[in-house]
């Protein structure tokens, strides 16, 4: 199971999704920024993955500039690889599994630990389902 996150280029610093100033957004050319910065993507039609040591980060590409994107990440490492381009960048990072913005500067905070905690969560949750 992936953890998923949208990254969002924006001149507001983003608290919350419910605050969120559209205008205020920026759209960008991801995919090009993404292809300078990581060498190892592969490429499938529409699809991206760029593939690490212990991780692997899928999105898909876009037509035009967009202010936001999701990923698909796998693996801890995925994350410190974002973090480290969305700080280049000032990009900042939505956690869809807990509805929060990531602190890049303290992603322990609501990072990876979080999605491992709600994946065990919807796994436990699966399996009481399938036992009833």
């Amino acid at each position: 199971m992936s953890w998923d996150v949208v990254i969002f280029s924006s001149k507001q610093k983003i608290v919350s999704l419910e605050e969120l100033e559209e205008d205020l957004l920026i759209p960008i050319d991801f995919n090009s920024i993404l292809e300078e910065h990581f060498k190892n993507i592969i490429i499938h039609g529409d699809h991206r993955e760029i593939k690490g040591d212990n991780y692997s980060i899928d999105y898909y590409v876009s037509d035009e500039p967009t202010s936001n994107m999701l990923f698909n990440l796998y693996g801890e490492p995925a994350l410190f690889e974002l973090i480290r381009i969305s700080k280049k960048y000032a990009w900042q990072i939505f956690d869809t599994g807990n509805g929060q913005m990531l602190d890049l500067d303290h992603p322990e905070n609501n990072g990876y630990q979080d999605f491992q905690n709600y994946l065990q969560h919807v796994l436990k949750n699966s399996n009481d389902k399938t036992q009833d």
